[in-house]
């Protein structure tokens, strides 16, 4: 209707003031059409074949898009989809627990799950509740074969960086340790919630390196006895003293369980932990975790890897290549077209993403990789979907952002 009024009274305004001034008023009107579609066009000849863009309004109708089939190394964009197949599993209430025995030796044993979330706050807390119901322990048994013995992540090295920290069913601090040097130089804990625990300080000596946060060991078991260590600490802090060693161990039935912690995080807030980080180690603790829940323990990459694919695969319907949960293997590969498919389901959850003004987004970069997805809202809140994955060094990702925000405001005009 509105459409026959408007050639109506272009038909009028020909009559009176004749078929030129019709033609100069057309292009008036459609000038922020053309507009955007001129910062389209700029926007896509800056997209090599090797990269790939997609701009998709609030019904997922692709705006405009080049190599959007294109198989891409997803980097840390790829823990949106570890994010929705963990929601989907567990539920955004989910929350990771940890158990604590006391056998017939006196000995407390610890059986972990995989909480990634085992920070030295949470430790204390343990302690506090578990000391009231302990007379006295000998040795502190850590039993970590929720997860396999050991796990290797594709991508991963063998850095003090934090990024290659090693996935383990019992953990603490992502596994890393966070130093500074005092003015003598002597090493001391750069958090005061954490102490220098004597596994920690002898590898902080060992590496040689100055303040700051590293991966201190690479073997699982060490990463253990941290945690063991920590615990130790704090349940001393109450009264509780450990009278025998720490050492590896497992639960057997008929072993009394005296506690039970529920991590004080649910998944909902422990991916947004994970988003805002870009945590590595995070993302692929759950995807292990998940692969047990799912497949059965010990969980193993390879379980949790299948999860995720089977995920992508029966509920989104994409055929994609998963490696690993976080994004730092080059193995991955999906297409932006793929992505879009994972934001849309994602919708819902976006404000677990990493925010600022109307953008909710998650970037990631490896070398020669620089990526960003995610959510643009209009001024009325309806989100329009963007992928950009350059898999060439030489374009500027920021600048291409700012020109899909701009194409997508411009239109909105």
């Amino acid at each position: 209707m509105l459409s026959r009024i408007i050639i109506e009274a272009f038909k009028r305004i020909a009559v009176v003031y004749g078929t030129a001034f019709l033609l100069v008023l057309a292009v008036w009107l459609l000038q922020p059409a053309l507009s955007l579609a001129g910062q389209a066009s700029s926007l896509l000849n800056r997209i090599s074949s090797q990269d790939a863009l997609l701009v998709a309004g609030p019904d997922g109708r692709i705006i405009y898009s080049k190599n959007e089939t294109r198989k891409c190394v997803p980097a840390s964009t790829l823990k949106v989809l570890t994010g929705l197949a963990a929601i989907h599993h567990l539920g955004k209430s989910y929350r990771f627990q940890t158990e604590f025995y006391q056998d017939l030796d006196k000995d407390l044993k610890v059986k972990g799950y995989g909480d990634p979330l085992l920070i030295s706050e949470v430790w204390q807390e343990i302690a506090q509740a578990i000391a009231p119901r302990l007379q006295v322990f000998k040795d502190l048994v850590l039993d970590d074969t929720y997860f396999e013995d050991e796990v290797d992540i594709p991508g991963a090295g063998l850095s003090t960086n934090p990024y290659d920290a090693p996935n383990r069913a019992l953990c603490a601090n992502f596994n890393t340790v966070f130093f500074k040097r005092d003015g003598t130089g002597r090493i001391i804990s750069a958090e005061p919630q954490t102490p220098m625990t004597p596994l920690a300080l002898e590898k902080a000596r060992l590496m040689g390196l100055n303040s700051g946060r590293y991966t201190f060991s690479h073997d699982g078991h060490e990463a253990a006895r941290y945690a063991g260590e920590l615990l130790v600490h704090f349940l001393e802090k109450r009264g509780k003293v450990c009278q025998g060693k720490i050492r590896a161990g497992v639960v057997v039935p008929g072993d009394p369980l005296v506690y039970t912690y529920h991590s004080i995080f649910t998944l909902e807030q422990t991916l947004k932990k994970m988003f805002e980080f870009s945590n590595n180690f995070m993302a692929n603790q759950i995807l292990i975790a998940l692969g047990a829940h799912v497949h059965g323990p010990p969980g193993t990459l390879a379980k949790g890897v299948k999860v995720l694919s089977d995920y992508a695969g029966k509920v989104l319907h994409l055929n994609i290549e998963i490696a690993e949960g976080s994004g730092i293997s080059r193995k991955n590969r999906l297409s932006a077209k793929d992505m879009l498919a994972v934001l849309r389901r994602f919708e819902p959850h976006r404000a677990l993403l990493v925010r600022k003004g109307r953008v909710f987004y998650k970037s990631g970069t490896l070398k020669g990789v620089k990526t960003r997805v995610g959510y643009i809202e209009d001024k009325s809140g309806n989100p329009y979907y963007f992928v950009i994955f350059l898999n060439s060094s030489h374009a500027d990702i920021d600048s291409i952002f700012d020109c899909v925000k701009n194409s997508i405001d411009n239109g909105q005009n």
